[in-house]
């Protein structure tokens, strides 16, 4: 039996949902369902600890290993490489076309390598910034700071909403500029007392997509 198959059929043993394991694991519903499909096979060793736990099972098992009894270390000799990790929280959605509200919840978190040194993060939505290479449901690392240099991507909240966008500032000029990578949105443009409304959350540093 394959790992998408052992993956599938230990979660509905356990009675959970694909959105429980989802949530668990820090990736999207859609993500566990190509797990489970065997769209991706690569799925990396924290990852495959975490669905063991999850399933009571040992890793070697769900790996549909014959004796179950291989240790986490042997498995690196197998191609598997331990990945360290930590938790981001995640504070909702923003928007990469109008701005949206970013919700301040901080009950989720999204497990990532240790190298991604982000104070929180937020999953976009819309699809101003595609030519950025960040798509609808993305996850977006953001670096708390007040300020970025121009043509840096920023998470900028307007009033009580926010929205993803690269940042060009003129101060001589008192000049704003909120400008998507998608040439069907226009840019967003401030100026003067405009300003006051508008304040930079963070550079965006990284983002995570679902494999393909």
């Amino acid at each position: 039996m394959s790992l998408g198959e052992n993956i599938k059929n230990l979660r509905i043993a356990n009675g959970l949902t694909q959105e429980a394991v989802a949530k668990r694991l820090g990736i999207s519903t859609q993500a566990v369902y190509k797990y489970e499909q065997g769209i991706v096979t690569n799925i990396p060793l924290n990852k495959i600890e975490i669905l063991a736990d999850m399933f009571h099972v040992q890793p070697a098992e769900l790996m549909g290993w014959d004796s179950g009894l291989i240790s986490v270390d042997e498995m690196t000799k197998y191609g598997f490489r331990r990945v360290e990790t930590k938790k981001i929280p995640l504070l909702g959605e923003i928007a990469c076309g109008e701005p949206r509200y970013a919700d301040e919840d901080r009950s989720s978190y999204v497990e990532v390598g240790t190298d991604i040194h982000a104070d929180f993060c937020l999953r976009a939505k819309g699809d101003s910034m595609i030519n950025a290479r960040i798509y609808d449901g993305d996850i977006v690392f953001v670096r708390s700071q007040n300020a970025v240099n121009n043509g840096e991507i920023a998470v900028v909240i307007i009033g009580d909403e926010a929205t993803l966008k690269r940042v060009y500032y003129y101060t001589d000029k008192e000049l704003l500029i909120l400008k998507p990578e998608n040439p069907k949105f226009e840019d967003i443009i401030y100026t003067g007392n405009e300003l006051e409304q508008v304040k930079i959350l963070g550079k965006a540093i990284a983002f995570q997509a679902d494999v393909i």
